[in-house]
């Protein structure tokens, strides 16, 4: 053994506790000689079995209990199949627990992603080289003494996230993934909606990864199984550990069009080849939704499913609901059981209905083939939504800075299913040289009270959301659809102010079965929906909720006062006739 190896080794450490053999820190050497460490839980008889890996920033050691206590405390309260039949002493953020796939036959890998946790090196999030990194850990686990050859990955949002990146990269023992709310276009899904800056990710970097960077050492946590520090045995200074990252929010500035460094974070659709089960929460907007829907649309996977809920952002990753779910599909794919999983529909769906209902229902294809695409004109006069267009020559004003304009749909006569991707067509003038322009779908109950939903973070999320900045309207004439308006985000067109501008703009898919007496809202507005009531506050959230969660947009140097704080004007006539295209749903024959 090289001394290199020797020093690799020195931190690892088996044991045998609760029904499975855990080797604690096991290094797995990069081709650059860096050394990621894993935590691997195993069954204790001697065997091959197939791997359920996870690799990403959060700390392999930080036990979910401790780091998210709250997100915690709420989902074991709402769901208690969620810590039934586990000691859930080995939970952690996000991913799967070993106590409840272990006896099953599952080797559960979790490796600290370079530069995070208790791997050292460079941290860079989503990056090509956590990506390569990522293959090569595949490949590592697969030619162990213990497994079968076949890896699967399994992991909420993050993990998800960099489950596209992976499989673009086509590691020859990955076998299947299972893609738990994982957004996949780093520029329309994560950094940049629409063109603009998504707070969130430049919220979240410091705050839970940067918390638990390799070399945070003694001022981060201790794992309450092993005692030791869940950052790495060093500690190093601020300066080091700034000169060890990457400037994120420093990177998404710069670089305000789709370009190299979003591309090189994002997936190859017609790379992802591997079997993969796709999950959507219908509440997700701001990070997920969309992802989810577009690798299922895009990959060229042969063998691929969709499946669509409801309710926060981790319950149904863990219920037995969600976890058997996934089981099935890894059975069948990593352990080779013919337990009806080649016969599962290709889309399954949590139907929403008002009240947090859902009713589960099977479909093949995403959007359903049986759409009944639908527009409804927006009407200047009264503010309507009708089915039927006027010829009057007419504007609407609005102040950027205020509630903008709701535009309604009369009572509903007969329930209204609306599945699908949303799209909407505007005519628009800004007072400036551009314009941010947010969308809301809204459904409203016969008293004129909004109905919204548990979101995947907000508990208070409206149906759909959708974002443009006004000088990113240029649109991808290969990719866009009617319904899927796609912006190409590759050059800036300035407006000329009080000319009219056509903009084409997407909403992310949702779902709603809109009741008889409700109406249907959009509504057109140049700032973040809120909610219609005082902020929530929740127990170690780093932000108030007023119905987008974290998902705001308002970082200075992107969207300056002088530019965005103004009036927007919306146009009608017969030659410029704005609607709202939704994927209204007949019932099936």
């Amino acid at each position: 053994m090289t001394q290199a190896q020797q020093q690799a080794d020195s931190l690892m450490k088996t044991e045998v506790r609760d029904g499975m053999r855990i080797d604690w820190d096991v290094p797995i050497v990069m081709d650059d000689g860096i050394v990621l460490r894993a935590d691997i839980f195993r069954p204790l008889a001697e065997g091959r079995y197939p791997v359920i890996m996870s690799h990403g920033p959060y700390a392999k050691g930080l036990s979910f209990q401790e780091g998210f206590k709250s997100m915690w405390d709420r989902m074991v309260a709402a769901h208690p199949d969620v810590p039934s039949g586990s000691t859930n002493k080995y939970q952690n953020w996000e991913v799967v627990d070993p106590e409840k796939w272990v006896p099953d036959g599952y080797i559960c890998i979790r490796v600290d992603s370079r530069g995070a946790g208790r791997s050292p090196g460079r941290m860079d999030v989503w990056s090509p080289q956590e990506a390569r990194d990522y293959h090569d850990c595949i490949e590592w686990a697969a030619q162990q003494p213990w497994s079968n050859g076949k890896v699967g990955l399994n992991g909420i949002s993050y993990y998800a996230m960099n489950e596209w990146q992976v499989a673009s990269l086509q590691p020859p023992h990955l076998t299947a993934i299972c893609v738990w709310e994982g957004a996949a276009d780093f520029y329309r899904d994560v950094y940049r909606h629409g063109g603009i800056v998504n707070m969130m990710p430049l919220r979240w970097y410091p705050r839970q990864v940067c918390s638990v960077q390799h070399g945070v050492g003694e001022r981060g946590a201790r794992s309450v199984v092993t005692g030791e520090l869940v950052a790495g045995p060093v500690t190093l200074s601020d300066a080091k550990l700034a000169q060890n990252r990457g400037d994120l929010e420093g990177e998404v500035l710069s670089h305000p069009l789709d370009d190299a460094y979003y591309k090189s974070r994002s997936p190859v659709w017609d790379q992802v080849t591997v079997p993969f089960l796709s999950a959507n929460n219908w509440g997700g907007q701001g990070l997920h939704p969309r992802g989810n829907c577009e690798g299922y649309m895009r990959a060229a996977s042969k063998q691929k499913w969709l499946e669509c809920h409801g309710l926060a952002h981790w319950p149904h990753f863990y219920t037995d609901y969600g976890r058997l779910l996934q089981r099935k599909f890894f059975d069948y794919f990593l352990k080779g059981e013919q337990n009806g999983w080649d016969k599962q529909p290709a889309v399954q769906l949590q139907v929403r209905h008002p009240g947090e209902k859902f009713v589960e229902r099977h479909e093949n294809e995403w959007p359903l083939a049986r759409t009944a695409w639908t527009k409804f004109y927006l009407q200047a006069q009264g503010q309507a939504l009708q089915r039927t267009a006027t010829n009057t020559q007419e504007s609407l004003a609005y102040e950027t800075t205020g509630d903008g304009l709701t535009f309604y749909t009369p009572p509903l006569t007969a329930p209204l299913e609306i599945t699908g991707p949303v799209a909407c067509k505007l005519f628009l003038s800004s007072a400036t040289a551009d314009a941010d322009v947010f969308l809301v779908l809204r459904v409203f109950d016969p008293e004129g009270k909004e109905i919204t939903f548990q979101g995947a973070l907000d508990p208070r999320t409206p149906i759909g959301q959708g974002w443009l900045r006004a000088s990113h309207r240029k649109l991808d004439a290969a990719l866009s659809r009617p319904y899927r308006p796609y912006h190409s985000h590759d050059e800036v067109q300035p407006l000329r102010p009080g000319e009219v501008y056509e903009l084409d703009i997407e909403l992310w898919p949702t779902c709603i079965v809109v009741p008889p007496g409700y109406r249907i809202g959009l509504t057109v507005r140049g700032k973040d929906y809120q909610f219609d009531g005082p902020p929530i506050v929740i127990p170690h959230a780093f932000y108030s909720f007023s119905g987008v969660g974290p998902f705001f947009h308002t970082h200075p140097e992107d969207r300056p006062a002088a530019i965005f704080e103004t009036t927007n004007t919306l146009h009608f006539d017969q030659s410029r006739q704005p609607y709202l295209l939704l994927p209204v749903i007949p019932p099936k024959p």
